[in-house]
């Protein structure tokens, strides 16, 4: 279903502007279209503390030497029954495994688990991506509009991912 586009002025103070278009030109992309990027996020950020249908893809990685610590996340999951839809486990290395646990559920509870999950100790670093069916209300017409809200990480920084245009 395509939108009708509404065009209005946007009042920016000069070195914003710059940065702007710093950005616009790394990514090969309009003015117009990063705003509606940033607009998008900022909606789904709203959708996603209110508690509306969403998946969620949590990455954990953690030391599997530390103690019952497998069990535990394990048993976590299978407390979760049918919220958690499918998980990848990857060994990193000797010590360190990865964890990748796709869930659906309530956005707002997703990050509670999220949040559960980050805390268990020797859980090392990991962040929730949490996609918003909702999302899709929000723009319909665009590639870029699937209601995608990036969660701060608990413990450490993770690297940026890149998003195509919008």
């Amino acid at each position: 279903m395509k939108t009708d586009l509404v065009r209005f002025g946007v009042a920016m103070d000069r070195p914003l502007l710059d940065h702007l278009d710093v950005i616009v030109a790394e990514r090969g992309v309009t003015r117009s279209e990063i705003l509606r990027d940033l607009v998008r996020a900022a909606v789904v950020r709203a959708q996603v503390s209110r508690g509306v249908p969403a998946f969620g893809a949590l990455t954990l990685v953690y030391d599997h030497h530390v103690r019952d610590l497998t069990e535990r996340l394990t048993d976590i999951q299978h407390d979760l029954g049918d919220r958690v839809r499918s998980t990848l486990h990857v060994h990193l290395d000797h010590d360190h495994c990865l964890e990748v646990i796709i869930m659906r559920g309530r956005s707002d509870e997703l990050q509670r688990l999220a949040d559960r999950l980050l805390a268990t100790r020797g859980v090392k670093h990991g962040g929730i991506e949490i996609v918003t069916t909702a999302g899709a209300e929000v723009d319909r017409g665009s590639e870029a509009g699937h209601g995608h809200a990036r969660r701060p990480l608990a413990r450490k920084k993770r690297a940026g991912t890149k998003r195509k245009g919008g």
